[in-house]
This record gives structure tokens, sequence and C-alpha cells, in this order.
């Protein structure tokens, strides 16, 4: 038995590798492809651990590893999409490497974040769900509203971004599709940077590979990234269709106006808490806020506290080897990045998840992907911060809560 459950790990770190360094191709795929094999009959007799085991260290890993294609390709999936816009600038620079290992560092505090906010969501979850639920939408309003204060210069064109966007995402979540965020968010983040890389015919310099004690974070830039993790992530982990995407925005916004770096780690702070969580969710209101939480209880048909620590003992053993892997993977795109044609690299990309979202969405999806490009390409030719296109799911989700 418990070399099945060791065999479940390394598939599932194996898999968490590879979701995470491939765009388009999502955790949550992998997760209800096995459930199909479940349901069909196959691995009967073996115990649903071992395929909860395999989830959950999938999960984790791709939280980790899915900032590598974001940043040094430009190609986000839904998780990781707003570190294109300080990790691109990082890496024009020569920075790409310092870009990643700030995301690593946050997802090893969203780790260690997971484990100590695990006992509080078990004491006080239950009290507060309710409550939570009814003031979610003024939050997101004060987010919002303070996404807007934020851009001093073109207040008006945010405002029209932040609408564009929003009617955008209200349309798509409501149109026929199967993976309405893939065409949605990859168009507004990925494509956008994709073509105005190739416009501009940028050339990615030679990476900086520097040691790990010689990239300084100020105790200041830590301290706000964890206050943002922890007022943001818990509220994404249990309150329905709020992601981390929109994690990132409130907890931003909560802190102040973040730096670079301050962000790229808040975002793998975020990433990977909100993963974490919502199995301890799971656990306490039996509510599934994730996909691979959803899987996780149709294979367990109701979690247990045994089972719940043999989660969290797979969050940490999974996150330990997700940290030297993306070491690993960071260090290597960082060698070769620099001698491939961005420009050809950038059009093979753009090709690539075209091809993706055809497969994946359909020939409206794509229609969704062509649209949300030129919204991406308006935003950064007005100048304006592009997070405000998180106003995509930020309107469709407070009109959710309202009405």
């Amino acid at each position: 038995m418990i070399w099945l459950l060791l065999v479940a790990l390394i598939l599932g770190i194996l898999a968490g590798t590879i979701t995470g360094l491939t765009p388009g191709i999502h955790i949550n795929l992998v997760a209800f492809f096995l459930l199909s094999l479940l349901a069909l009959g196959y691995f009967s007799g073996v115990s649903p651990l071992v395929f909860v085991i395999f989830i959950v260290a999938m999960s984790i890993v791709h939280t980790f590893i899915d900032f590598i294609p974001s940043i040094f390709l430009g190609a986000p999936d839904e998780d990781s999409v707003l570190s294109v816009l300080p990790g691109h600038e990082m890496l024009i620079k020569g920075n790409g490497y310092e870009a990643v290992i700030l995301t690593l560092y946050g997802s090893v505090m969203g780790v260690i974040l997971t484990l100590l906010l695990t006992p509080l969501f078990i004491i006080f979850l239950p009290r507060v769900y309710d409550s939570a639920l009814t003031i979610m939408p003024f939050i997101l309003i004060i987010a919002s509203f303070f996404l807007f204060y934020f851009e001093k210069k073109n207040r008006v064109w945010a405002i029209i971004i932040f609408l564009l966007a929003g009617f955008l995402g209200m349309a798509t979540l409501n149109l026929p599709l199967k993976e309405p965020l893939l065409p949605l968010l990859t168009g507004l983040f990925g494509a956008s940077s994709l073509i105005t890389s190739i416009s501009k015919k940028q050339k990615i310099v030679k990476q900086k590979i520097i040691k790990l004690r010689q990239i300084k974070i100020k105790k200041k830039s830590i301290a706000k990234s964890l206050f943002a993790s922890i007022v943001a992530s818990p509220l994404c982990s249990f309150l329905p269709g709020l992601g981390s995407g929109q994690a990132a925005v409130i907890g931003s916004e909560v802190t102040g106006d973040l730096g670079k770096k301050d962000f790229l780690i808040l975002l793998g702070s975020i990433n990977t808490i909100v993963m974490g969580l919502s199995f301890v969710t799971l656990y306490t209101i039996q509510k599934s806020r994730t996909g691979s939480a959803v899987a996780v209880a149709r294979i367990l048909e109701g979690i247990s506290l045994q089972n719940l620590y043999v989660i969290l003992g797979t969050v940490l053993i999974s996150g330990i080897f997700a940290f030297f892997l993306t070491l690993f993977l960071a260090k290597l795109f960082s060698k070769h990045i620099s001698r491939v044609s961005y420009n050809k690299l950038s059009l093979f990309i753009l090709i690539f998840l075209s091809a993706v979202i055809l497969i994946f969405s359909g020939f409206l999806g794509f229609l969704v992907f062509v649209v949300s490009t030129f919204t991406g390409l308006t935003c950064i030719s007005v100048g304006v911060r592009r997070t405000h296109m998180m106003g995509c799911l930020l309107l469709p989700t407070i009109l959710i809560y309202l009405l």
C-alpha cells in the first residue's frame, strides 16, 4: 500500500510539472480524465487515497511551475495570468530568473501559510461562511474602486478598459463554452503581450542567473505580501466564483500599490494558498472551490480528518519537491531563452495557443480569443495598467453575488 502512495506522489509531481510547463493544458483536464477512467471501472480495488495523493501533488506542483511559461514565454494559464505583466518586464531586462524565484518564494510562503491557516479554517469557517457571502460583493467593489484610484494619469481609460473587459467576461461566461476562461484570459493577457513583443521586435538579452542569497527582498516587501495573502487568499478559497486572480487584485489593493517584486511574491503565495486551502474547505464546509477539490470530493465521497492529514502531508512534500524542480527549470530556461529568436518563439506560441483554444473551446471560443486580444491591445496602447482587465472576472463575480 505504501509503495502505491509513493508512486502516486511521484506521478502527481511529474504530471504537475508537465501541466505547469504546457500552456493550455490545465490540471482540471487531467483530474477529470482520471475521474472518467474511474467511472469506467479502471483501477478498481485501488485505495481512493492513491488518486487523491496524485491529484493534490499535481495541483500543488502546478502552482509552483506554471509561472515559468508565463514569465519566459508570455503564455499564462488562468492562475498565473497576472505574472505576465511584471514578469515580462523583468525578462526583457535580463531578470527573468529572478522573477520566477520571487514567485517561488511566494509559493513556499503559500505552503507554510496553508498549514498555519488550516486550524483557523476548521474552527472559524463554519461560523463566518454565511456572513462572508453577504459582504463579499462590497469587498470586490471596494477593490475595483482602488484599481481606478491608483491609476492617476488615465483614470477614464482605466474605467473604460475595466468595463470593456467586464462586459466581455460576462458575455463569455454565458456562452456554451467548455473552457470559457481559456480564450478570455489568454487573449487579454497572453496574446496581446505576444503581439506587442512581435511588433516591437523585442529581443531577450542574456538572463542573469544569480545565487538565491543575492536576490534581496526587503522585510517590508515580505510583510506586505504576507499580509495581502492572509487577507485575500482565504476568502477566495471558500467563496464561489473567486479565484487566485481576484485574490491578487484584492490583496494588492488592501496593502496599497505593490511594487513589481512584491506583486510577484504575492501571486506565488496566493496561487498556492488558494489551491491548498480549497482542500481544507472541502473538509470544513463540504464545498468544492477548485477543479482539483471537486475531483477529490468525487473520489472520496466525504473527506475525514485522517484524509485531511494525508492531503496536508502531500501538500508539504510536493511543495518541497516543487521548490527544487522550479529552481532547476528556471535555470534551464534562463540559459537558453536568449539563444532563441524571441519573435519566432512568440509567433510559434501564438499559433500554438490559437490551436489549443480551437481544440478545447471551438470556433466560438476562438472568436472570444480574438475579441479579448484586441481588448488587451487597446489597454496596452492607451497606457493603463493591465490589471484593470481583471474586470473580466471582477464584474461578473460582483453581479453574481448581488443578483
